[in-house]
């Protein structure tokens, strides 16, 4: 059985699937999302904005290599 955490890190993965890494600031990630800020990650109840993801991350974590890293982070920070 897939997790929550699961299905959020498969979706954010997804979302930057098409995003040209390394990406180095906040605002050229949220760029990065197919719907900017507003890209939505939803599981059951769950749902959460890339906007609101964004604010879970810190100046040191870019530059991002890879959407699996962005994701990684995120999940783990959201304490899914």
């Amino acid at each position: 059985m897939t997790t929550v955490k699961d299905q959020i890190h498969a979706q954010i993965s997804g979302a930057l699937a098409n995003a040209s890494f390394p990406i180095d600031t906040p605002e050229a990630l949220l760029a990065a999302f197919p719907a900017g800020a507003d890209t939505t990650c939803q599981v059951g109840d769950l749902k959460m904005t890339a906007g609101e993801a964004g604010k879970l991350l810190i100046a040191t974590d870019f530059p991002f290599t890879s959407a699996k890293q962005v994701a990684d982070i995120i999940v783990e920070r959201a304490g899914l």
